[in-house]
C-alpha cells in the first residue's frame, strides 16, 4: 500500500509540475514547495478549517505568490499544499513566522503519519 501510495504522490507532482503554469506561470525561477499530509480520518474537517482560517494569510505572505490546497484522489484523509515562493529566503521567513508556528503546531498534531515536505526550482516545461 505504501509503494502504491508513493507511486499515486510521484505522479500528482509531476502532472502539478507539468500542467500548473497554465494559471500562474512564475516570472522568474521560485521555490516551488509541496507538502503533502497525511492526516487522522476523523480530523480532517479540524484541518480544513485550521486551513481556511489561515489560507489568505498565507497566501499573502511576503514572497507567496501562489498557494494550492490539493485533495488525494483515492485517499480523502490526504492533503497536499503546493506554493510558489519568491525564493528560499522569503519560504524561511514564513516558517520562521508566528503565523507559520501557530498553524504548523495546530495541524501537526492532526497527522496521522509523518508529513513529507520537498522544495523544487522549475527547469523546463515542455509543451
Amino acid at each position: 500500500m505504501a509503494i502504491r501510495q508513493n507511486q499515486t504522490y510521484c505522479l500528482i507532482v509531476a502532472r502539478l509540475l507539468r500542467y500548473s503554469h497554465n494559471k500562474t506561470k512564475p516570472k522568474k525561477k521560485m521555490i516551488i514547495r509541496i507538502v503533502r499530509m497525511t492526516f487522522q480520518e476523523d480530523k480532517v474537517d479540524d484541518f480544513l478549517e485550521i486551513f481556511n482560517n489561515s489560507k489568505n494569510k498565507i497566501r499573502h505572505f511576503e514572497g507567496c505568490h501562489h498557494l494550492e490546497l490539493l485533495k488525494d484522489a483515492n485517499l480523502p484523509n490526504i492533503f497536499m499544499t503546493y506554493s510558489y515562493w519568491e525564493s528560499e529566503n522569503y519560504l524561511n521567513q514564513y516558517r520562521d513566522s508566528e503565523l507559520f508556528q501557530k498553524t504548523w503546531a495546530a495541524t501537526k498534531a492532526l497527522f496521522k503519519e509523518k508529513p513529507i515536505a520537498f522544495s523544487s526550482e522549475r527547469v523546463e516545461i515542455i509543451e
